[in-house]
């Protein structure tokens, strides 16, 4: 491209704060001076001649050993180098539930580094280029903890020279040795005289200093110098100040006869784990060790005092004084405020307990207990977040008292912030709940999920939760929750571009609905139904469809559903080219909206009317109509729609003769869609900007554009849009003096093929304007 605009990436003013991801350090940390120098060492290659502390460094060691105390503690020793933030994640590569997945981890990122969720591409790939493309010229430190396999770390290695990665992990990861350059630092158990040094720094200031140091030695080889072992071993010496220490040590060595063993190996470390944890738990009162083993029944990572409070059937005061307890004992770590989780062999260890100490009917209430902790405040989070969805029936009774904890929320940012600590416990609680029985529990836990889901687009998790949702729907015969999760299915396919997936779902939904008389239901499925017709371009069929729903929603009087299907009616008859008939659904549509508090569809509707109003030849009318639209989407945060209704503000910046400001949106839009990760419609706006340098006479660079266009419209496969780039390519390549004239009547050849699978208004003008171009 020569000369006008260019498009690349500028730097946001409104860029938000550097992520500050890091768990907190680690108290009293003593010793691994070898493996800090050599980290240490990292930052110094900048000083011989490197652009920045750029690599990956694996900690690796056997469980317990503290390469993640090694980890955080480094990290923030070094944090004022990284301007660009610290991004932190838990990959949980060795807990008994789920590990994270790149996909979720990336998410995580994403969101961390101000992309709106809405925004976060569906795609790993689209994902990791998105995370490379944004910290590319980012000093940023990542520290990628309890990785199993090399597929959990390798897309979230940046693509720039000035990060650093830090992964902890039990396996030696050669892989990423020998492909991604990454360097290797293993932990060992402690020495002697450093597992002394760790017991003297934690016992120092509640012990008195007769301990002698035969004393701690022998402590810290009962412990086999493991780093977690000997912190907890340290906690019960400093809780017991007044009793001698040969007394602790020869109750510990009797624990190996009391205890079963914790894991399969047999061997002096995993012996170690077993007795000092065991130890320590028999320390504790009745109360704060049945809420111990009760966690160990958690369906997710990490918990907050609510769920602990609902698990062991006792107040949210109560469970704050015990997590307290365990806390300070080591066997608990508080990952944030107000929230906790294990050490994954303290996990495996509690719930083991629980199977030892709570019989079959009191471990099934608990557990019982915390899904419905889960199900009922999700859907108390749901009322706030999408207040305009249809509540689901909930079981009943409804469940208080101090048994259930039922969070609640102020409004919907409050919701979402609780939606987005739970989200990887919720995921579980649909799992464990399909696993245990409790149908009625799974399928409305992944049906609600639906509401948020359908804004983010995780769909990894969308379609496994749904999947898993339906089946437990099925098993009961509940042909309410079926319909609800097929629903659930069609939407995730279709926004995942999986039609003929998504049409069958909608298909199923709207047969059980009705079947069993749901009418409101069955408006939603026909509706889902119209909008596969109108993507697939049948748009004779979409048009019946969305008069059949907005009659079911006439007759219901529910005025925003009735608003929405308006608009799809629009936006079809728009595509068929009925202008004056798309134009009284639109304005119909945006009155009703407004009268719904439906400001997103009311954007929407006013996007459709404003495209309805150019082609009528009304470009006045249609600038203040996108204005009015613009203005919704900055002011509800609508990023990926505000980004696409961009491209038809340029468009009527064309008609009224402002091609050079046009060129500004879709730059703007292009930059947008970049960074959400959409193709189609980042090529929908270099298209645009094509058309804006054909206006302005530069026929070289629109061709430039494009065939940009083009390419990308190759790759997402979308037929009609690659036809009509395809025009829009020959017709600047007709007007450009140096413009090649074979290639010319090739692209207008292939429009004209893609253009007869197509029987509307509007691909009949368009086959009319290529047959002007053909030779």
């Amino acid at each position: 491209m020569h000369g006008g605009v260019h498009f690349h990436h500028g730097t946001d003013p409104n860029r938000p704060a550097p992520p500050r991801q890091l768990r907190g350090d680690v108290r009293g940390f003593v010793n691994r001076r070898d493996e800090i120098r050599a980290l240490d060492a990292v930052l110094g290659q900048e000083q011989g001649g490197a652009s920045g502390a750029t690599g990956v460094y694996v900690i690796t060691g056997t469980a317990g050993v503290g390469k993640t105390p090694l980890a955080l503690h480094w990290a923030h020793g070094v944090r004022d180098q990284f301007p660009g933030g610290q991004l932190y994640v838990n990959l949980r590569g060795y807990d008994p539930g789920e590990p994270v997945t790149a996909e979720q981890a990336l998410d995580y990122f994403l969101r961390a580094l101000g992309v709106a969720p809405s925004s976060i591409p569906a795609r790993l790939e689209d994902r990791s280029a998105l995370y490379r493309s944004l910290l590319a010229d980012q000093r940023v430190l990542v520290v990628l903890d309890n990785a199993a396999t090399v597929s959990q770390v390798r897309p979230l290695l940046p693509g720039g020279p000035d990060c650093l990665v830090l992964v902890t992990s039990r396996h030696r990861f050669s892989g990423l040795v020998a492909r991604d350059g990454a360097h290797r630092i293993t932990l060992d158990v402690f020495s002697e005289r450093d597992a002394v040094h760790l017991l003297h720094t934690v016992t120092a200031e509640c012990r008195a200093l007769t301990d002698t140091d035969t004393e701690l030695s022998e402590l810290a080889r009962l412990c086999a110098r493991l780093p977690l072992a000997l912190r907890i071993a340290a906690e019960r010496a400093s809780s017991r100040p007044l009793m001698p220490l040969d007394e602790l040590i020869a109750d510990l060595r009797d624990e190996s006869a009391l205890w079963g063993a914790l894991t399969a190996e047999e061997d002096d470390e995993s012996d170690a784990v077993r007795t000092v944890f065991a130890w320590s738990y028999r320390a504790l009162s009745e109360a704060t060790a049945r809420l111990f083993r009760l966690l160990g029944l958690h369906p997710g990572p990490e918990f907050g005092v609510s769920a602990a409070a609902t698990l062991a059937g006792t107040t949210v005061t109560v469970a704050r004084r015990l997590l307290d307890v365990l806390t300070g004992a080591h066997v608990l770590e508080q990952a944030a405020y107000g929230r906790f989780q294990f050490h994954d062999l303290l996990r495996i260890y509690a719930a083991q307990q629980a199977e030892r100490y709570e019989d079959e009917e009191a471990r099934n209430s608990a557990q019982a207990r915390v899904l419905n902790h889960y199900l009922f405040t999700l859907a108390h989070a749901i009322s706030r977040i999408a207040p305009l969805d249809r509540p689901l029936p909930m079981p009943e009774p409804y469940p208080d008292g101090p048994d259930v904890v039922v969070d609640e929320f102020t409004d919907r940012a409050a919701a979402l912030r609780w939606f987005e600590l739970e989200q990887a416990n919720l995921v579980s609680a649909v799992r464990t709940a399909s696993a245990s029985g409790r149908h009625e529990v799974a399928w409305r836990i992944a049906a609600l999920l639906r509401s948020v889901y359908v804004s983010r687009n995780p769909f990894q998790e969308w379609i496994a939760t749904s999947e898993t949702g339906l089946a437990s729907a099925t098993a009961i015969a509940d042909r309410r929750g079926q319909a609800e999760l097929h629903d659930s299915l069609g939407k995730a396919y279709l926004q995942s571009q999986r039609l003929d997936e998504a049409e069958l779902h909608q298909h199923e939904a709207l047969r059980l609905r009705r079947e069993t008389g749901d009418r409101y239901g069955e408006g939603v499925a026909v509706n889902a139904l119209g909008l596969l017709d109108w993507r697939r371009r049948r748009l004779v069929a979409a048009e019946a469809r969305f008069e059949e729903g907005r009659e079911i929603f006439r007759r219901l009087a529910d005025l925003r559903w009735e608003s929405l299907l308006l608009s799809n009616l629009g936006m079809t008859r728009f595509d068929g080219l009925r202008l004056d008939a798309a134009t009284a659904d639109l304005t119909a549509a945006v009155r009703l909206c407004r009268e719904a508090g439906d400001r997103a569809y009311e954007g929407n509707a006013l996007f459709y009317l404003s495209m309805t109003q150019r082609e009528r030849g009304e470009p006045e009318a249609a600038l203040s109509t996108i204005r009015q639209a613009l203005d919704i989407a900055e002011t509800d945060r609508l990023t990926a729609w505000g980004a696409y209704w961009l491209l038809e503000l340029a468009r009527i910046q064309c008609a009224l003769g402002e091609p050079g400001d046009a060129l500004v949106c879709c730059q703007e839009s292009a930059v947008a869609q970049r960074k959400i990760g959409d193709r189609n419609r980042e090529a929908a706006a270099h298209d645009c900007a094509g058309e804006a340098y054909r206006d302005l006479g530069r026929f070289t660079e629109a061709a430039q554009f494009h065939r940009v266009a083009v390419s990308a419209y190759r790759d997402t496969g979308d037929q009609w849009a690659l036809a009509n780039a395809l025009v829009n390519l020959a017709l600047a390549l007709a007007l450009s003096d140096d413009g090649d004239g074979e290639e010319a009547a090739g692209c207008a050849a292939e429009a004209a093929a893609l253009l007869s699978g197509f029987d509307d208004a509007r691909a009949t003008a368009q086959r009319e304007r290529v047959a002007a171009l053909l030779p």
